[in-house]
């Protein structure tokens, strides 16, 4: 039988093999066109040497994405919650979490190690956007993100950040940063299933592999070997969970054992003519200073603006009448959540959380101002400036009558956050409220705000009698700085919150150098230290707080406190919990205790 034999032509040869019993020749390739293509066999050859070339890159293509894949999975298991932990040396280390995952995906089925790998990923990736709300919280409020209290803040946050940017610019901030994290939660998960199924297809590598790497963390964690300073071994993840859940927890109990201490109130029981006696006739004021803190008299970047104008507004005050003592209260919030700061002063309760605050304003526990309600001897008024909306905690501190945004007559600019500048606040407060004649005596509160973040633009102080209706503020606000150009400038942040601390305090100053009379008592605190890229990373939470008067007697009764003189505290005055003074404040007054049942 004759075997045939099949040679694969060479292009350009035009002989073929070799015929056998008698057949024809096989012909020569075709000749090729006028442009150098050929036909049939060529086009044959060249699309297979692309499918060929193309099976070469799709391996690399494969492996780079499983490289990437891996690599967003190692970076969102090491993502810290500080900024100060933001480093690579972070990201170099050995999680264990990955090394039980691999084990626990390569025992799975196909279906159940899509689904948990999926699941397992899309958490993942919602824990890192924690972790970066964590950075966020640490950075602007000194404390970490509760998982329980605070989502209802984040609103809060938008209409800070709407004022300071402006409502188009935070709209589609928003929409970007809500798209982002979904995308964020999407590729976690993604690349989560991407490496599963890598482990799958090389199960015996990867067992082998897993095996290994958990002996390395084993043997690192048990010798505390480290690189850089930072140990290799890690289990970040598993404890940012163990820390949220048991802050959760703590979180919970809390408000059980706080609902009870608000129930009991040392002055809760006392009749109303034992309140507050030796202050009857007078003519009593609580203002607080937004972010008024240690820093301002303390950090050399910020302090010699500050002090000076404290230095001159103590003499502007001795010259007409009025002397002062200053000492420090430790405040229950950092960076921001002003009415923790009030309502910590003024119900004499340690409120450091939204819940907490809930609790209080829901209660009967005696506020500082409400005890003047309580007499029937005071009318009592709330100057509130940053209240734009309903504010039901006028009940809890017993203010017959509030004044909000809208109610003071003010048509000029906003100043970024602020509503209005604090000199104009001041003035409407005389015209509308401590100038009118009274049957009785005045206890207000004050809330200033022109030292809000990000102190950009900053009022300037205009002639009192220039006031009007606020529209002469216009071309100072027009030439003022704007928020972006110091957002994100730790240096000029400071600058600027000095200069507004100088303002707030001027204008405070001056408003009693010219409408104090001998019956007036100012108490002026701040409620917060600035967020700690102005104040420091580790700065105190300390405020300082004023009591000013012209009657001698009303800070003789104070004296045992041992503040110093003036509107300045020293490096030796006393520091107090806030929560402490309002019973330092009605005991030193002359008020009975007389605990509530």
């Amino acid at each position: 039988m004759p075997v045939f034999t099949r040679l694969r032509q060479l292009p350009g040869t035009n002989n073929g093999p070799a015929a056998a019993d008698g057949e024809d020749a096989p012909q020569g390739p075709p000749a090729p066109d006028d442009d150098g293509r050929t036909d049939g066999a060529d086009g044959k050859e060249s699309a297979e040497g692309e499918a060929e070339a193309g099976k070469k890159t799709t391996p690399y293509l494969r492996w780079t994405l499983t490289v990437l894949a891996a690599a967003l999975i190692q970076v969102c298991l090491q993502m810290p919650n500080t900024l100060g932990n933001l480093k690579p040396t972070e990201f170099i280390r050995l999680p264990a979490e990955a090394i039980i995952g691999a084990a626990v995906l390569l025992t799975l089925p196909r279906r159940p190690r899509l689904i948990v790998a999926a699941t397992t990923g899309a958490a993942l990736g919602a824990l890192t956007a924690l972790n970066v709300l964590d950075i966020g919280y640490n950075e602007y409020l000194g404390r970490h993100f509760n998982i329980v209290l605070d989502w209802e803040l984040l609103d809060d946050a938008q209409s800070y950040m709407k004022d300071s940017l402006g409502g188009t610019t935070i709209t589609l901030l928003t929409i970007g940063l809500i798209l982002l994290v979904i995308a964020l939660i999407a590729l976690v998960a993604l690349a989560t299933v991407r490496v599963a199924e890598v482990l799958a297809r090389h199960k015996a590598d990867a067992s082998r592999g897993a095996l290994i790497a958990g002996t390395v963390w084993i043997t690192c964690t048990a010798f505390g070997l480290q690189v850089a300073g930072v140990p290799i071994a890690a289990d970040h993840t598993a404890g940012v969970i163990k820390v949220h859940a048991r802050r959760a927890m703590d979180t919970l109990r809390d408000e059980a054992q706080f609902a009870r201490d608000a129930r009991a109130d040392t002055f809760g029981g006392t009749p109303p003519a034992q309140l507050v006696p030796d202050l009857r006739g007078k003519d009593v004021i609580f203002t607080f200073i937004e972010s008024y803190g240690r820093s301002a008299l303390e950090d050399p970047e910020i302090a010699p603006g500050v002090t000076e104008t404290l230095d001159t507004s103590t003499k502007a005050l001795t010259e007409a009448g009025f002397h002062a003592k200053s000492g420090w209260l430790t405040s229950a919030t950092f960076g921001g959540n002003s009415w923790l700061g009030h309502s910590t002063t003024l119900s004499g309760l340690w409120i450091d959380n939204q819940q907490r605050y809930r609790t209080v304003m829901a209660s009967d526990h005696l506020s500082l101002t409400k005890v003047f309600q309580k007499t029937g001897d005071w009318d009592t008024v709330g100057v509130m400036p940053g209240v734009q909306k309903a504010w039901p905690e006028q009940k809890y501190y017993g203010l017959d009558k509030v004044y909000n945004a809208f109610q003071l007559g003010y048509k000029g600019p906003k100043f970024s956050w602020s509503t209005m500048p604090d000199q104009y606040a001041l003035e409407a407060f005389q015209r509308q409220v401590h100038g009118k004649k009274r049957d009785k005596p005045l206890m207000s509160e004050i809330i200033l705000t022109s030292s809000h973040q990000p102190w950009a633009p900053i009022p300037e102080m205009v002639d009192w009698d220039d006031l009007g209706d606020g529209s002469v503020f216009k071309p100072i606000q027009e030439a003022g700085t704007e928020p972006a150009d110091i957002i994100s400038d730790s240096t000029r942040s400071k600058q600027e919150y000095g200069k507004s601390i100088s303002y707030s305090v001027t204008s405070l100053t001056q408003w009693l150098e010219r409408y104090g009379t001998e019956d007036t008592v100012l108490v002026f605190l701040g409620d917060h230290q600035p967020m700690s890229r102005v104040s420091g990373v580790r700065a105190s939470r300390d405020v300082p707080v004023s009591i000013v008067a012209k009657d001698p007697k009303v800070l003789d009764r104070i004296a045992d406190w041992n503040w110093a003189d003036g509107l300045q505290p020293t490096s030796t005055t006393p520091v107090w919990k806030m929560s402490s003074f309002r019973d330092r404040f009605l005991t030193a007054y002359g008020s009975t205790p007389s605990p509530s049942t």
